[in-house]
């Protein structure tokens, strides 16, 4: 697809996005823009299929957010007055598809091949790491029985750090379905390498639960700020393992 083509279309699909998802309540108006500029960077410094993985796995995650919303308000732990995410969740989870997609578009070129690949994969792995945090969240919060990560002793849902068997086998199918659709998007394609950024998915969340319950519950960092250190760190150990297998 030429450049130019490329440009515009990122650029509906950016803004068609943003809106829809604002008119559903789903962004609030911060959010909306803000899902605008995410959108348009991985549309534009990566490719268009790059843009849909992103546009799927965004309705995805603010529709799990959607359910059960009266039962998570009871106990005050929905998004927003309905559910709905600001800016500070879009970039959060968003930044760290941006960092890769931006580094994608300006070395794709010049490095090609194995870097190539490595990029593509840690751009994906940034998608299932945010996925399977997304549904671990909100549809692990059904499960009364959670416990601290680090410690294991029981804690209320809701709790940052807190895990249970059904946020956790949740999470491991978020991250399949968002590896294997951003395989089958960008490469056509199955083969084994699919397998790590589904794995970094899931390594990606664990991270997340350990940060969250280690520094973040101490207020020593933001749980926006948790989101994307922890796409980051398995996106990068899913590089490494492509550049290294």
């Amino acid at each position: 697809m030429e450049l130019l083509t490329q440009i515009i279309v990122s650029g509906i699909l950016s803004v068609a996005l943003s809106a829809i998802a604002y008119k559903l309540r789903m962004l609030t108006f911060t959010g909306a823009l803000a899902s605008l500029v995410v959108g348009y960077t991985v549309g534009v410094f990566g490719s268009i299929e790059w843009l849909i993985l992103l546009v799927a796995f965004t309705f995805a995650g603010l529709t799990a957010t959607k359910l059960d919303i009266s039962e998570k308000s009871k106990y005050g732990l929905q998004e927003g007055d309905f559910g709905e995410r600001s800016h500070k969740n879009v970039f959060g989870v968003g930044l760290p598809a941006c960092i890769f997609a931006f580094l994608y578009g300006v070395l794709h070129i010049p490095l090609n091949g194995q870097y190539d690949l490595a990029l593509t994969v840690a751009y994906i792995t940034t998608l299932t790491v945010a996925a399977a945090d997304t549904v671990a969240s909100e549809i692990g919060i059904r499960d009364g029985k959670v416990w601290l990560i680090t410690t294991f002793e029981r804690v209320k849902r809701g709790t940052n750090g807190g895990v249970s068997v059904l946020g956790t086998v949740s999470s491991l199918v978020a991250a399949v379905f968002t590896g294997i659709i951003g395989w089958l998007l960008i490469f056509k394609g199955i083969d084994i390498y699919v397998l790590i950024p589904i794995t970094m998915g899931m390594v990606g969340n664990l991270i997340d639960s350990v940060l969250g319950a280690s520094l973040e519950n101490k207020g020593k960092i933001s749980k926006y700020l948790n989101n994307s250190i922890s796409a980051i760190a398995g996106a990068v150990l899913g590089m490494i393992v492509v550049l290294y297998i």
